[in-house]
């Protein structure tokens, strides 16, 4: 097993997690989905609490990532293609900008699901290849991103304002947990900072659920939500006939 040191100078490597090879949720059509290993969140709520260690993970060759995408291109259609995920993905940006500059040349479509936590020049020469960034915004306020995550969101706020500098096209999604990011003026206050971006495509309501709790326990970390609620269809629907106004679209996952 390579060092984290090591992986980051190893541009023929990548540090993944796993691998979803027919995925229908992250991004347009049928997706390939690589889950990266590593992320400087630290969620409360994270279904995958085993990405966020940076020196787990398998090491996976880039020619091998290459050519089982190359053999899922006939399922792609006109609108899927590989997503790279987390963890978050703009740690292993160095290594991304050559898989991602290949799979360009041959017509198959990117998209990068990130935190926004990340942005040096590397990061910014992926996005020059990527068609489309699905941007997690944990809370509008920064205190509340800072008790959600672990971080402020300052960071997450400026890549939004980047892409919208370069017009690259994004989707912003949004998990509702009841008594933590539902409450409607932070609602509005995400609609009204966000509103005028005209490079945002869609928002996506993603329900708050708890199907990682058991990766939780198997690790032997606390799960500090465990008594927060399912959201309700009422609750649901409350957020995007809120959101609604403030977006081009909205839906709930």
């Amino acid at each position: 097993m390579m060092t984290v040191t090591e992986k980051e100078n190893n541009m023929d490597m990548l540090n993944i997690h796993s691998i979803e090879s027919f995925g229908t949720y992250d991004g347009p059509g049928i997706r390939y989905v690589l889950f990266l290993q590593g992320c400087p969140f630290q969620c409360l709520y994270c279904a995958n609490p085993d990405t966020m260690k940076f020196e787990d993970g398998k090491d996976y060759p880039m020619d091998e990532v290459l050519r089982e995408v190359r053999n899922m291109k006939s399922y792609f259609g006109k609108e899927g293609g590989l997503t790279v995920s987390g963890g978050e993905p703009c740690c292993q940006a160095r290594s991304l900008i050559t898989l991602f500059a290949q799979l360009k040349v041959e017509g198959i479509h990117t998209a990068l699901d990130t935190n926004g936590h990340v942005l040096n020049h590397y990061v910014k020469e992926l996005l020059e290849l990527t068609d489309l960034v699905l941007l997690d915004v944990k809370h509008i306020r920064t205190e509340q991103h800072q008790k959600i995550t672990g971080k402020g969101n300052e960071k997450t706020l400026a890549f939004a304002e980047y892409l919208r500098r370069i017009a690259k096209p994004f989707w912003l999604r949004y998990v509702l947990v009841p008594g933590l990011s539902d409450d409607p003026r932070h609602l509005h206050e995400l609609g009204a900072h966000f509103q005028d971006y005209k490079n945002l495509k869609k928002l996506e309501i993603q329900p708050y659920h708890q199907l990682g709790v058991h990766k939780w326990a198997h690790l032997g970390l606390e799960y500090s939500l465990a008594d927060t609620p399912e959201n309700t269809k009422e609750e649901l629907a409350r957020a995007r006939a809120i959101l609604e106004p403030y977006f081009k679209e909205v839906v709930v996952n």
